[in-house]
């Protein structure tokens, strides 16, 4: 099963993460299938491609509970 979820980057007690696709067997930090958009929880600073979102969401892919909070957040998705 597809999941939009974090990829953890940055370094050592600086994390910022990515949101991508990937599937759900797939180890955190694997290679993604797509790169969605980007997230840093010290600046609370995101950024999305809403129009692969929306897409990926209509193939059936499932976002992941922080994912969904995010997209909710930014009025993505609809609560």
């Amino acid at each position: 099963m597809l999941r939009l979820r974090l990829k953890r980057t940055g370094r050592k007690r600086l994390a910022s993460y990515r949101i991508v696709v990937m599937e759900q067997a797939t180890r955190r930090d694997g290679r993604p299938i797509d790169e969605l958009g980007f997230y840093n929880p010290i600046t609370k600073q995101s950024t999305f491609d809403i129009p692969k979102i929306t897409n990926w969401l209509k193939v059936g892919a499932q976002p992941s509970e922080t994912v969904l909070y995010l997209l909710k957040k930014a009025d993505i998705i609809q609560a």
